[in-house]
């Protein structure tokens, strides 16, 4: 990486209303082309955890943007996939389908990154979420769950979390219960 630079577009950003708005351009050596990327920020469009930074996080989000066009890459970074990670819709329309490969291709979040979206934005165990899953599909791990089942899982969970956090807690702390050791 040769250069990264960044700018502050202050025609476009609020600092009264915490919106900021960032250019980054990206030169990989002195004689290649530059890549630029845009990234903006408002308290409407951060998570709660870095409300009152949102300056920083428009100036990262312009960086990575730019990088990722410089070395092609065509993810995008977790808070860019945006409601659709969370959408409680079993079936979601063609442009919000996760691919079969389950990988995050062609930019789509995988089943496991959706189900670690939930996780983090919720604020829910991991280890409860995991058996919660098992126990959904019918398996002895989520491992050994089809990815269709997985696929319900987690449009299921979504919407549990979405319209009741406290009574999806109260299930999972269920599955804090230690397992009965037999003879």
């Amino acid at each position: 990486m040769r250069r990264i630079k960044t700018i502050l577009e202050r025609e476009s950003s609020d600092p009264n209303q915490s919106r900021w708005v960032f250019k980054a351009i990206v030169s990989k050596t002195r004689r290649s082309k530059s890549f630029e990327g845009y990234g903006d920020a408002n308290p409407s469009n951060v998570s709660s955890i870095v409300r009152g930074s949102e300056m920083r996080v428009a100036e990262t989000r312009a960086v990575n943007r730019a990088l990722r066009r410089a070395y092609g890459i065509g993810l995008c970074s977790v808070e860019e996939l945006g409601s659709q990670a969370f959408s409680a819709d079993p079936h979601p329309t063609n442009k919000h389908v996760v691919p079969q490969t389950g990988n995050g291709a062609n930019g789509q979040p995988s089943l496991r990154d959706k189900l670690c979206l939930l996780i983090r934005r919720y604020e829910l165990d991991p280890t409860l979420v995991k058996r919660y899953a098992a126990d959904f599909c019918g398996t002895e791990t989520l491992c050994d769950a089809s990815r269709d089942l997985v696929e319900v899982f987690v449009s299921t969970i979504s919407e549990e979390a979405a319209n009741n956090r406290a009574a999806l807690v109260c299930k999972l702390n269920s599955y804090n219960q230690p397992e009965e050791v037999r003879p």
